[in-house]
């Protein structure tokens, strides 16, 4: 099968044998960006750098698919389990910590690989951050209390008046989200969306993005696939080991809030399963959106042989 990509040259990119590269494999969830990332990390003889959001804690292992021992090969991987659910860990500390290690990583390799689908925390390493506006206490505050007294919808409302832009791309679902905008909103008297995409800060590093993509048929089953095998390997025993953690940001991912509300006793174990999949499928679409706004990205069929990804690379 052919290989489609979208490249635009640029000053920017044009670059010497010298210079460092920082390929990053993305991807909507179970569409194969793990076993990719280990087979170019093995050819390149380097390391991976995670930029999974959510398998970033040691308490979700099975739910967020942390690649196993057997699955890295003997690769080196960052980012894996280094924090835990009780952690307050921001974007922005991601940021620091992931920008500090690849400066370190790169004085004994040429190449490195970062993995994951959080789009947002990609960007921050490859980018940096937007410049927010000091968020005053008291607006977080109340925007945390007017959500509990109003519920999600209110803040959905509020967002989409403030800022409609934002509100049509944004995860509607995720209050964190929701109220991070809005606090920018209230703080600034600007729609967050002003504040997205201004000039990025400089890297001393190239930066390649490999987009895997494949037929939404198979891509759904592949997910469905996926949690019925997450659902064998333990993941309702993992689930119910951290109950006592469930007002924790992070254990409001998909496929713990769900069986949550099955040891609640809101729902069997069946319709959790069925909402696990029908949740994932939800976010597999918002990741491939996400992921279209590279316009500089080398777009890959997932079944593509390692081997032509590579030497593409090392053109």
């Amino acid at each position: 099968m052919p290989i489609t990509h979208i490249f635009v040259i640029n000053a920017e990119i044009l670059y010497t044998m010298n210079e460092k590269n920082l390929i990053y494999v993305a991807g909507p969830t179970a569409v194969g960006k793990t076993k990719l990332s280990i087979a170019l990390a093995k050819a390149f003889k380097t390391e991976i750098i995670s930029c999974d959001s959510r398998q970033f804690y040691k308490e979700m292992a099975i739910g967020t698919a942390v690649p196993t021992a057997a699955e890295q090969d003997g690769v080196t991987n960052h980012f894996l389990q280094h924090k835990s659910v009780k952690d307050l860990y921001t974007v922005g500390d991601y940021e620091k910590e992931a920008l500090a290690l690849v400066n370190t990583l790169f004085k004994k390799h040429d190449t490195l690989i970062l993995v994951g689908g959080s789009g947002m925390y990609a960007d921050a390493l490859l980018f940096g951050l937007d410049d927010f506006p000091p968020i005053p206490a008291e607006v977080r505050e109340q925007l945390n209390l007017f959500r509990k007294t109003h519920g999600i919808e209110s803040l959905q409302a509020l967002l989409r008046e403030k800022d409609p832009d934002y509100y049509r791309k944004v995860d509607r679902n995720n209050p964190q989200r929701l109220i991070r905008a809005l606090e920018v909103c209230i703080a600034s008297d600007k729609p967050y969306s002003s504040f997205l995409d201004r000039e990025k800060k400089p890297r001393h590093f190239i930066s390649k993005m490999l987009i895997l993509h494949c037929p939404r048929k198979i891509l759904y089953e592949n997910i469905n696939q996926r949690v019925d095998e997450m659902m064998a390997a333990g993941l309702e025993e993992e689930v119910k080991k951290n109950m006592d953690l469930r007002e924790y940001s992070p254990m409001k991912t998909i496929g713990y809030k769900e069986l949550m509300d099955y040891f609640d006793g809101n729902i069997s174990q069946e319709r959790a399963v069925e909402l696990i999949k029908r949740n994932t499928r939800r976010y597999a679409k918002r990741q491939i959106t996400w992921f279209k706004k590279y316009d500089n990205a080398y777009c890959f069929p997932a079944n593509t042989p390692v081997q032509e990804v590579y030497e593409l690379l090392k053109q």
